[in-house]
């Protein structure tokens, strides 16, 4: 009987070992299984309800399937990113992955950022044998290596974009008229115009929003760049607004206005009322706006919308011949305290080019950032505008390089083209504002 009692003793023994030592290995195993789990924070700078958020959730849960071991946490910051995004890299807030701009992000977060140059010399899985360099837009890797002094890269590109003057190619082809999508002159321009009101349909129109968009590529062609466009705007003395090509521009937007080829709404359009009366056919013009307004008006325009794009026209003694304008695109940034930077990358390769990148631009109605890829129809003019771009503006063509002058400016310029003052008028009022 103590034998029996022995040979059951030693068995349970032997029972709770192996479970011991299984439980044990299972615990192992299960720490071993976290440690390699790669986790990933990306804070993005779309509201979730966007068609951008809608395109990379979709994109980012098809990587994770693809790659079990890594884990992509998405905060939608929206713009207020720019508010939310610094006090927590202070404090070391694991953030793997965040957008911005291209040059605001470079110029103002790249002390937060890792260096990317090398990694856009390697290739991905989604670029078909190519390095990363070789699959995007050359311009846009020429123009964000500028922003900073020896060239380094902080950011990879994503929906690029380009500042053109948009229309409704239909209401065009009503009235019988057509205009160069590159090269118009200021001649042409105004026979395009007249031959539209003529026609009984409001040429042109315009928001709040972008009012400082006509006028400073406007004054961009006259100087021959935005350099000069940014002393002008930080002149204090009042001296600058004195010179010829100020006056010309005044004067040749005093005409326009003078001649009925604005909307009656330009005084008191708030974004996005002046877009709105383009969408519904009310409006032939906007002089100028970003590549991404067919996708912020589908709702209203719908898909089939016939959207045409053209460069700014050269005006009279202009002299940067059409070849200069406002192109660049948002970004990604990664944290140069990320823990697993090739992870990251790999990611947001995986987001803008291929497939994914193409589904982006498709639902998006945005630039593809995938040389390979074709432009959805509704950016067909921009795609011709985009090459012929010889130097970039910056946004507002340097009229925003003082927060103190811009918004006397561009309520100057609201009332010039609405009417209620003329050339004259307009330069001693902004004279007025920026010797106070």
């Amino acid at each position: 009987m103590r034998k029996k009692w022995l040979v059951i003793g030693l068995s349970l023994l032997m029972a709770l070992l192996v479970t011991g030592i299984t439980f044990a290995a299972g615990k192992q195993e299960a720490a071993k299984a976290g440690h390699s789990a790669i986790k990933l924070v990306w804070w993005s700078m779309w509201n979730e309800t966007e068609p951008q958020a809608k395109v990379y959730k979709e994109a980012v849960n098809d990587y994770m399937s693809q790659h079990p071991k890594v884990q992509v946490s998405i905060q939608w910051n929206g713009r207020e990113i720019r508010k939310t995004l610094p006090p927590a890299l202070d404090a070391n807030t694991q953030i793997d992955i965040w957008e911005q701009a291209d040059e605001y992000a470079t110029k103002t977060w790249k002390d937060y950022a890792l260096k990317l140059n090398s990694y856009y010399e390697k290739t991905y899985p989604t670029t078909n044998s190519r390095t990363y360099r070789e699959s995007i837009i050359p311009a846009l890797y020429e123009l964000h290596k500028s922003f900073t002094e020896d060239g380094s890269l902080y950011i990879a590109p994503e929906q690029p974009f380009i500042v053109s003057s948009m229309y409704n190619k239909d209401l065009l082809k009503k009235v019988g008229v057509s205009i160069k999508t590159v090269g118009a002159t200021w001649e042409e321009f105004l026979a395009v115009l007249e031959k539209l009101k003529s026609g009984g349909i409001t040429p042109m129109t315009f928001d709040d929003a972008y009012s400082d968009l006509p006028l400073a590529i406007h004054l961009d062609r006259l100087y021959g760049g935005y350099e000069p466009v940014e002393k002008l705007a930080k002149d204090k003395t009042g001296k600058l607004w004195d010179d010829p090509r100020v006056m010309q521009t005044a004067k040749d937007y005093e005409y326009l206005a003078s001649e009925g080829y604005f909307s009656k709404q330009v005084a008191t359009n708030k974004w996005p009322a002046g877009q709105q009366e383009v969408a519904t056919n009310q409006v032939a013009i906007y002089p100028q706006n970003g590549s991404w307004l067919p996708n912020e008006l589908k709702s209203t325009a719908g898909l089939d919308f016939p959207w045409g794009q053209f460069a700014y026209p050269i005006p009279k003694n202009g002299k940067d011949g059409g070849t200069g304008g406002t192109f660049g695109s948002q970004a990604f940034m990664i944290n140069k305290k990320c823990k697993n930077p090739d992870t990251a990358f790999d990611l947001i390769v995986f987001l803008t080019i291929g497939k994914w990148g193409k589904k982006f631009s498709n639902d998006t109605l945005s630039i593809p950032m995938d040389l390979s890829q074709e432009w959805p129809k509704q950016l067909a003019d921009d795609k011709e505008i985009f090459k012929s771009l010889t130097n970039n503006y910056p946004w507002s063509g340097g009229l925003g390089a003082s927060s103190e002058s811009f918004p006397i400016v561009k309520k100057a310029f609201i009332e010039l083209a609405s009417g209620k003052i003329n050339a004259e008028k307009f330069v001693a009022e902004i004279k007025a504002g920026v010797t106070k």
